[in-house]
C-alpha cells in the first residue's frame, strides 16, 4: 500500500510505530521496520549514548529505515539531536517542544523530519520551519495529551498544510487506519497496539493489563497541572485525581508520578506505577508478533476500503 508517507520515508506499509518511552527500544523499533512499517527508538530523557547504543543495535537487527523519537524538554535534547544525525538516522519525530533549531543540521544530514502536533496552529508553523510530515495525535492516545480528538484535529490539519498528515490517537486496527485515511491522512502511528507484541521488552503485567483493558479503563491525570496524561486506571491514578480535586499543589502531585512509567514498564508494577496507554486498548485482545500485527493491519484496511470504493 504506497502513500506518500511510505514513498517519504522508504517504507512498505503506512504504519508508523509511536517512540513511547521506555517502551519502544531497538527490539522492538527493528521488528516494526522488519515487517514493512516504521519502527522508532524513544529517546525520552535518556543520555544521548544511550540512544547512541540502541541505534547502532537495531541496525545489527534490521537494514530498513527506522527512526528516533525525541523528547525536546529533555536535558539531553541537544546532545541526542547531534547523535542521530551521526548515526545515519533515517527519520526523527518530535514532542514536547519545537525542533527547529535543529532542523537546518538535520536536514544536512538527509533526515525527515515529522514533529507531533496536537493543534493547526503548531502543525502550521512546523510546516514553515520545513517538517516533511506533521502526526497529528488526539487525545485518545496513551501519554501526554492535547485536548482535540482524532476524528476532529486530523482533517483541520490536513486541510491546514500541504505537507503530508499522520493520523494518531485511537487506532488499533484496519477499521481506524481506514477511517484516518478518509480523514486525508496518509498514514497513521500506534503505540498502544505495538506494547502488546511478542517483541515489546515490557514487564509482562503491562502488557496483561492492556490486553484485558476494557473501554472505560483510562484515566487522564494532570489536567490542573497543564500536563495531561493518559493511563490505565490503577491506584496511582486513583489518589491523583482525588488529590487534584482537593487541589493539592503541583509538587504533591509530581511526586507520585516521578519514575512512575519506569515501575510499569520495568519493574512490573501495575499499582503505583503509571500505566500510559490510549483509549483504544479495548480493542487490543492478543499478543502478536508485530509482523503479524502489520499484516493484519493490511488486510483488514485493503478490504475495508475496496468495500468503500465498490459502495453503490
Amino acid at each position: 500500500m504506497k502513500t506518500e508517507v511510505t514513498k517519504l520515508l522508504g517504507i512498505e506499509y503506512p504504519i508508523i510505530q509511536g517512540g513511547m518511552a521506555w517502551v519502544a527500544e531497538h527490539h522492538l523499533a527493528a521488528a516494526v521496520s522488519e515487517a514493512g512499517g516504521l519502527g522508532l527508538i524513544g529517546a525520552s530523557a535518556a543520555p544521548s549514548e544511550w540512544v547512541r547504543e540502541q541505534i547502532r543495535a537495531a541496525k545489527e537487527l534490521t537494514d530498513k529505515p527506522f527512526g528516533v523519537n525525541i523528547m525536546l524538554m529533555s536535558p539531553y535534547a541537544d546532545d541526542v539531536a547531534k547523535v542521530v544525525a551521526e548515526e545515519g538516522v533515517k527519520v526523527v519525530t518530535t514532542g514536547a517542544g519545537n525542533p527547529e533549531k535543529y532542523m537546518e543540521m538535520w536536514k544536512n544530514a538527509g533526515i525527515r523530519v515529522i514533529p507531533v502536533v496536537a493543534s493547526v496552529a503548531l502543525a502550521k508553523r512546523m510546516e514553515r520551519a520545513g517538517a516533511d510530515a506533521v502526526v497529528a495525535e488526539g487525545c485518545e492516545s496513551g501519554g501526554h495529551i492535547g485536548e482535540t480528538t482524532t476524528m476532529a484535529l486530523v482533517p483541520q490539519v490536513v486541510d491546514a498544510v500541504q505537507i503530508p498528515v499522520i493520523a494518531a490517537g485511537g487506532i488499533a486496527d484496519g477499521r481506524g487506519i481506514a477511517a484516518a485515511f478518509m480523514l486525508g491522512a496518509k498514514a497513521v502511528q500506534m503505540g498502544t497496539r505495538f506494547v502488546a507484541t511478542k517483541e515489546a521488552v515490557v514487564h509482562e503485567n503491562y502488557k496483561h493489563m492492556i490486553l484485558k483493558a476494557k473501554d472505560i479503563d483510562t484515566r487522564v491525570t494532570g489536567r490542573s497541572t497543564g500536563h495531561p496524561v493518559r493511563a490505565l486506571r490503577n491506584d496511582m491514578t486513583r489518589h491523583y485525581l482525588e488529590l487534584e480535586q482537593q487541589g493539592a499543589p503541583f509538587e504533591e502531585l509530581e511526586k507520585l508520578t516521578l519514575g512512575g512509567l519506569r515501575r510499569a514498564v520495568v519493574d512490573g508494577d501495575v499499582k503505583t506505577g503509571s500505566v500510559m496507554s490510549g483509549q483504544i486498548a479495548g480493542l487490543v485482545k492478543e499478543e502478536m508478533t508485530c509482523k503479524e500485527v502489520i499484516t493484519n493491519l493490511m488486510n483488514q484496511t485493503e478490504n475495508l476500503l475496496k468495500g468503500a470504493l465498490d459502495y453503490e
